[in-house]
């Protein structure tokens, strides 16, 4: 099992996952291998990785149990999303549908679900509504912290 990190700063599940996936690469990688693109060669084409901060970001992803390594051949090996990466996907269809509104003049890629354009969306999963940021009760969960940071 891996260590959870330990962020500067309030304790926030958003600062412990930027801390595991944060950076440009570890995103790219995740999405290449969504893509079927598995092995280095192909990730580190696809995404322009330098080859030395691939390796690096590779063997994090694995450590941090974000990523399996699997031999296909001798001292080759791919790379599979395990549970935990396959569900950065909901994280990736929203980072592409934010960039698609504010990143960039026309849609690089389309993503379609049984025939339609995917509108990615944020829904409550008990009551079905879609979550905008308005009706949210925000409750710190670690002790010495309010809302406000911490407390003296």
């Amino acid at each position: 099992m891996p260590e959870y990190p330990v962020v500067p700063g309030r304790p926030c599940a958003v600062a412990s996952t930027l801390e595991l996936v944060g950076d440009r690469w570890a995103l790219l990688i995740a999405r290449e291998i969504m893509f079927g693109n598995r092995r280095f060669s192909q990730i580190a084409r696809n995404t322009g990785a330098p080859r030395d901060r691939l390796a690096a970001r590779l063997k994090s992803l694995v450590a941090n149990g974000i990523l399996e390594r699997h031999e296909y051949q001798a001292t080759r090996f791919e790379y599979h999303l395990t549970e935990a990466g396959k569900e950065l996907f909901p994280l990736l269809i929203s980072f592409l549908a934010w960039g698609d509104r504010w990143a960039v003049e026309e849609p690089p890629m389309i993503v379609e679900h049984h025939g339609h354009q995917v509108q990615a969306t944020t829904v409550c999963s008990v009551c079905g509504e879609t979550i905008d940021g308005r009706g949210l009760h925000w409750t710190p969960n670690t002790p010495g912290w309010s809302m406000a940071g911490p407390e003296a």
